[in-house]
């Protein structure tokens, strides 16, 4: 689809489920809009790989320092995001240390599949949902 002579894209997202050395994974508490926690990531900056966007995102709104172990898929529903039409890609990494809300996040924390936030933002319950089951 176009506006005029501009094409409208969707905009490519990272984001970084982050394994901790406890067996905890790490999610955000969002600062703007839609509510709710999510899996620390972001936009992905023009020059920027998808790979350090989800580096930097991670630090930038956790404290934590990632090294991405693996790719855990790309989640494309236009619905998946009700602001505008967005394209993630979601990795797998691991930290250690204890992630501090910072930047677009007012809060983080550490949690498991026994005990995740009943508020999850976008569709992040069914990429956690995919992750749960990757490892069992």
């Amino acid at each position: 689809m176009t506006s005029g002579n501009r094409p409208r894209n969707p905009f490519p997202t990272a984001d970084v489920i982050i394994e901790l050395d406890d067996g905890g994974i790490v999610l955000i508490k969002r600062k703007n809009p839609p509510p709710g926690w999510a899996i620390p990531g972001g936009f992905v900056d023009y020059g920027e790989t998808v790979e350090r966007a989800a580096v930097r995102e991670a630090r930038e709104e956790t404290g934590l320092d990632v090294e991405l172990t693996r790719l855990l898929g790309v989640y494309s529903d236009p619905d998946r995001d009700p602001r505008f039409h967005t394209i993630s890609t979601v990795f797998v990494g691991r930290a250690s240390g204890t992630p501090v809300g910072a930047d677009d996040a007012v809060e983080a924390g550490a949690f498991t599949r026994g005990n995740l936030p009943e508020q999850i933002a976008f569709d992040h319950r069914k990429i956690l949902e995919d992750y749960f089951r990757s490892i069992d």
